[in-house]
């Protein structure tokens, strides 16, 4: 099956249209590019965690578009999650809550037409308002951004609170910004779905340029994880210290922005957190609250093997 994956065409990747200008800092972004091929070569290059992202987008298309929303379960769920740092530790609690079928529901308002990307922000902030708006669900906006990503990411980019946030004026925006006088205040920049338009477009162009063409939307994927991943390497990981406990090897914070650390080397196992500790894999010697992932896609943690 990961040989077809492996075999895709890249979807192409649609101009974003006028919108706020972005300043972006050249020397960052290279920083952050060679940062990336370094750290990369110890889980088989660029190529191989490209491959991972587009079996990761295909696992994605295979349960929620075709009709396959109708039959998701919470454990189809769970592994979806799996793939979204910010996701896999609330997600199960929100079905317990709202049940698996509220979920579905969200999901096909957040797909409806999502071959047209003009109502993008709508869709976007009706899947958030299907759940309580409060701290605890900050997470939702970043399953309906990885959704939107993964089914066509072509059309979308990835538009998680970690590539920009304006309410909290962090993300991969905020670091890659030049000024002229190296005095960062807060940017002046939404971020909708066209603020994220063009900074794919700028990114990829950037990659174009350094000689890096192929799977552009992934590409600027993995870019802005490195450059993400070393703020919170750079921050000694002293927030979000659930999801980034400092791994030894720091390249692993970029695989986790994109949840390609979804595997344990040994066991396995996703990283999902399940409510009541309770067990879904009796006998198979899972922890207590961890969910066996289907083994769909393994790419990075076959790694360095």
């Amino acid at each position: 099956m990961l040989g077809n994956w492996l075999k895709r065409k890249p979807p192409a990747v649609l101009p974003g249209m006028p919108g706020v200008v972005l300043h972006l800092s050249g020397p960052t972004l290279d920083q952050a590019l060679a940062s990336l091929q370094s750290g990369a070569e110890a889980y088989g290059g660029i190529e191989r965690l490209l491959d991972a992202l587009a079996a990761k987008a295909e696992y994605f298309r295979s349960q929620l578009t075709g009709g396959a929303i109708d039959h998701l379960s919470d454990h189809a769920l769970y592994d979806l999650a799996a793939f979204m740092p910010s996701v896999r530790r609330r997600v199960a609690a929100a079905v317990a809550d709202h049940g698996i079928g509220h979920l579905r529901e969200a999901f096909r308002g957040l797909l409806d037409n999502a071959q047209d990307p003009q109502r993008a922000d709508e869709r976007m902030a009706a899947f958030v308002q299907a759940f309580p708006i409060d701290r605890k669900h900050r997470w939702v906006r970043d399953l309906a951004a990885e959704t939107l990503h993964n089914v066509m990411p072509g059309v979308y980019p990835l538009m998680t609170r970690w590539i920009w946030d304006a309410g909290a004026n962090t993300g991969v925006l905020r670091e890659i910004w030049h000024t002229e006088d190296g005095v960062l205040g807060r940017l002046a920049v939404p971020d909708d779905f066209q603020t994220h338009v063009n900074l794919r477009d700028e990114l990829v162009g950037y990659s174009i340029n350094r000689g890096l063409g192929s799977d552009p939307e992934f590409l600027v994927d993995l870019l802005c994880a490195q450059v993400y991943g070393g703020y919170i390497g750079s921050q000694g990981a002293s927030y979000l210290k659930t999801e980034f406990s400092g791994p030894k090897d720091e390249f692993q914070y970029t695989l986790r922005m994109l949840g390609l650390d979804v595997a344990d080397m040994d066991g396995r196992r996703t990283r999902v957190k399940l409510p009541g500790g309770q067990n879904l894999g009796e006998g198979l010697g899972e922890r207590p609250g961890r969910h066996r992932f289907s083994g769909l896609v393994e790419l990075t943690a076959e790694g360095a093997g």
